[in-house]
């Protein structure tokens, strides 16, 4: 019992804009992790230097007036415009909180949002080599960031600046992370947009094919895509491969209906022409020297119908590479001369003329002598059909770089242009032959597939009113 295949398939717009947007999200998700890792960790390092530098500038400006003898509360030391284009620059939300204290850390001035509620700091805290520290200010023991500085009068510490700011108002990166999502919203929008165009675009023309393929399948050869809306150079190809393909299929179902009643013909005429001929004589219709002419024209049509079943049996047996061919090293004007000798004397009897051209030197070639005896055979039967005893046939030796090349040509009417590509499909017959000769139209097929077999090929060269030459290419002994 057969299994059926439960493999669901979907389309190629889905199948690739699905496994896209999960990829995009997963690679977005990477980076918009990294990317808020390396935010907070950059910005919250801008922001405490950016503090450090604020605490520096104050206690600069404190200790400059100390010097020059300001004798003004300590309060007037915090210049609000100055804290408040700090906190401009920052971007901070709320500004931290910044104590002025003496040299023993007992706070002289605070701001107005007071962080710390002690009325002095530690001094171990305060004489700490590090600027920026982390310090446990409230009592729900939340982190709070500590920045000082100390005041300097003639190389003396007078106090210090110390600025205050919790932890989560410090990495406070809402504005950060909201345009970070922005970014990663918007290129995931966009990405997945352009690869559901482009799949879009590029199913559509595949789409069509498969629609136009399952009509060919049913028999529509008509059906044909247009290649004019394809942009991209492959699906162009494809477009236009496949209307050459339908095409093709269309010439060859005619073909094939053709060829199937002309092969029907051929060898039902014989089988008719023996059944009247052999009537005749059994009912005496017929007798004496008539009836043994009779008898001959049986058998010659018999001899006649066996050779063209011969010539299918043997191309189907060659067909499913069960008839061997054996090369071997061979001369080749000598052979060549024996085989339009023997054509000349067994199979010429309206005496056309036909003229040998060796090759100039002595030419070994690879090849089966019987294979190709029956494709030079079949090369000149063709050829004086051709000419109707109106004209000469030749067959010439010459070489290329790799191959020996045998030309047979003759002088006769030349092939059609129709007809030129078919001319090896089996069973075609050509219009000129098709009434006149009697054949299955296996004869140029079957000796392409024995010259191939060779390594070698069998090529029509050239054909036009003026005659047809047909070369047959071998394969030189190195």
């Amino acid at each position: 019992m057969l299994r059926r295949n439960r493999t669901r398939r979907i389309s190629l717009l889905r199948y690739w804009t699905t496994r896209y947007a999960i990829t995009l999200a997963l690679g977005l998700l990477v980076l918009a992790m990294l990317s808020v890792v390396w935010i907070q960790h950059t910005t919250l390092q801008n922001r405490l230097d950016v503090s450090e530098f604020l605490a520096a500038e104050l206690a600069g400006r404190i200790a400059g007036s100390q010097q020059a003898g300001d004798d003004s509360e300590a309060s007037s030391y915090l210049d609000r415009d100055m804290l408040d284009v700090r906190d401009e620059l920052r971007k901070m939300e709320s500004p931290p909180s910044i104590f002025i204290t003496d040299a023993n850390g007992v706070i002289i001035s605070a701001g107005d949002d007071n962080l710390y509620k002690e009325s002095s700091f530690p001094t171990a805290v305060l004489e700490k080599n590090s600027a920026v520290q982390t310090f446990s200010a409230l009592n729900d023991d939340a982190i709070v960031y500590l920045i000082k500085k100390p005041i300097m009068v003639n190389d003396i510490t007078f106090g210090w600046v110390v600025m205050l700011q919790p932890e989560d108002k410090f990495a406070d990166l809402n504005d950060e992370y909201r345009l970070l999502a922005m970014l990663i919203i918007g290129s995931g929008l966009l990405g997945w947009a352009a690869i559901y165009i482009l799949s879009r675009r590029l199913a559509r023309p595949i789409s069509a094919a498969a629609a136009a393929a399952k009509e060919i399948r049913n028999g529509n050869y008509g059906v044909l895509l247009k290649p004019s809306r394809a942009k991209e150079q492959e699906v162009y190809d494809l477009v236009t491969s496949f209307n050459d393909m339908a095409v093709r299929l269309e010439q060859l179902e005619s073909i094939r209906a053709e060829l199937l009643a002309g092969v029907t013909h051929e060898l039902k005429t014989p089988v008719t022409s023996i059944s009247g001929l052999l009537q005749a004589v059994k009912d005496d219709v017929v007798t004496g020297e008539e009836a043994k002419e009779f008898l001959t024209i049986s058998l010659k049509e018999t001899e006649r119908m066996q050779n063209m079943i011969n010539d299918l049996l043997e191309f189907n047996t060659f067909a499913a590479n069960a008839l061997p061919v054996s090369t071997a090293p061979h001369e080749l004007n000598e052979l060549t001369g024996d085989i339009v000798h023997e054509w000349n004397l067994a199979r010429n009897p309206d005496g056309i003329p036909i003229h040998f051209h060796p090759y100039e030197r002595d030419l070994m070639v690879l090849t089966d002598p019987d294979r190709l005896q029956q494709i030079m055979m079949n090369l000149l039967n063709n050829a004086a059909h051709a000419t109707e005893t109106k004209g000469q046939l030749s067959v010439t030796i010459r070489t290329d770089e790799s191959y020996a090349l045998i030309d047979v040509a003759d002088t006769g009417i030349g092939i059609p242009d129709a007809e030129r590509a078919l001319i090896f499909e089996r069973f075609y017959r050509g219009e000129n032959k098709k009434y006149k000769v009697r054949g299955l139209g296996l004869g140029l097929p079957f000796s392409q597939l024995l010259a191939r077999a060779m390594d070698g090929d069998l090529e029509l060269k050239e054909t036009s009113p003026l005659g047809t030459t047909f070369t047959i290419k071998l394969k030189k002994q190195d």
